[in-house]
């Protein structure tokens, strides 16, 4: 999800925040994250940039970041807080094996969503959590498969 300094600056203008370089920071490495970082591993991300970046700086700025609709805060089955720039629809996808979790876009799972739950009920915004195997762990498993199929073929 690469984004321009420019465009950075502008979604935090956008959202009438200031322009701070902790904010600026935050949002930067969560734009540029293909994962969905906890406030630690956001803030070890940081402060590769910014050495001196303390944890509170970077609480609050995910903090404001949330509050303005430009990161979504999100909570999985471990209970520990993630962060995630992409705020426009989507879905996400959790590896059983190897932990990693996965935007889904919303036109995968396209015919799912039905109308109103119940009658008279109006459903404003829904979120799918699939789970199962990434690619890289399914290829790993079918290689170790192979290899144990093969050694005891060797031995019949």
């Amino acid at each position: 999800m690469g984004e321009t300094e420019d465009g950075i600056g502008q979604r935090l203008r956008l959202a009438g925040l200031r322009l701070t370089p902790q904010r600026y920071a935050v949002l930067d490495f969560l734009v540029r994250s293909e994962s969905h970082p906890t406030a630690e591993q956001v803030g070890a991300g940081v402060n590769r940039r910014f050495p001196r970046a303390s944890r509170a700086t970077v609480y609050n700025a995910l903090h404001t970041l949330c509050e303005a609709g430009l990161v979504q805060e999100l909570y999985f089955e471990d209970g520990v807080a993630r962060y995630d720039a992409n705020v426009g629809p989507h879905h996400h996808f959790l590896c059983r094996f190897c932990g990693e979790l996965e935007d889904v876009s919303v036109e995968t799972v396209k015919g799912l969503a039905g109308g109103p739950v119940k009658p008279g009920y109006r459903v404003d915004e829904f979120h799918i959590m699939m789970r199962g195997v990434c690619a890289r762990c399914a290829g790993a498993k079918a290689r170790r498969n192979k290899r144990r199929s093969y050694g005891s073929q060797k031995h019949a």
